[in-house]
C-alpha cells in the first residue's frame, strides 16, 4: 500500500516538474521576486497577478533546478489562486511545516492535500529548502520585495 503511495506521489512530482502547467512568464503581473538557493543551484522567479479583490487571480513562475524545486513551484501555483495573501502566508507556513516534518496539523486541508506529494522530502533535509524556495519567493513578491532566501 505505502509503495503504490510513494510511487504515486513520484508521478505527481515528475509530471509537474517535467511540464509545468504554470511555468511561464505572466504577460501582465503585479509583483514579482527572485528566490535562488545557491547550495544547489535553484533558482526562480514568481510572478503574481492580482484580482481586484486583492486575491491572487495568477500565478507563474520561470525556474531552473531539480524536480522537487519545480513540482513545488508548479503545485504552489494551482493552490494559491483565488486566495489572499493572508490566507496565502497561512498555507506557506503549514507546507514549510508539512516539509520538514511530512505531517500535516490538518491532514482535511485541501490545499495541504494538493501539497502531500511534496511531504517525503522531510527525509531528506537538504532538499527541503528546495520545496519550500518557491514559496519564500511568492511570500517576498507579495510583501513587496524582489528577491527572497531559501532560509
Amino acid at each position: 500500500m505505502f509503495g503504490d503511495l510513494a510511487d504515486l506521489y513520484q508521478e505527481v512530482i515528475l509530471e509537474h516538474s517535467q511540464r509545468p502547467r504554470h511555468g511561464k512568464r505572466l504577460a501582465c503581473f503585479d509583483a514579482s521576486a527572485k528566490g535562488d538557493n545557491p547550495m544547489c543551484g535553484d533558482r526562480v522567479q514568481v510572478f503574481v497577478k492580482h484580482a481586484p479583490d486583492g486575491a491572487i487571480a495568477d500565478v507563474g513562475f520561470e525556474a531552473r533546478g531539480c524536480a522537487i524545486s519545480v513540482a513545488s513551484a508548479d503545485l504552489m501555483a494551482e493552490v494559491v489562486r483565488g486566495r489572499s495573501a493572508a490566507e496565502v502566508k497561512e498555507i506557506a507556513g503549514k507546507f514549510r511545516a508539512l516539509a520538514r516534518t511530512g505531517h500535516s496539523e490538518n491532514p482535511d486541508d485541501e490545499a495541504l492535500e494538493a501539497l502531500q506529494p511534496l511531504a517525503g522530502v522531510h527525509s531528506y533535509p537538504s532538499r527541503v529548502k528546495c520545496a519550500t524556495l518557491a514559496w519564500h519567493a511568492l511570500l517576498a513578491a507579495l510583501q513587496g520585495r524582489k528577491e527572497a532566501s531559501s532560509e
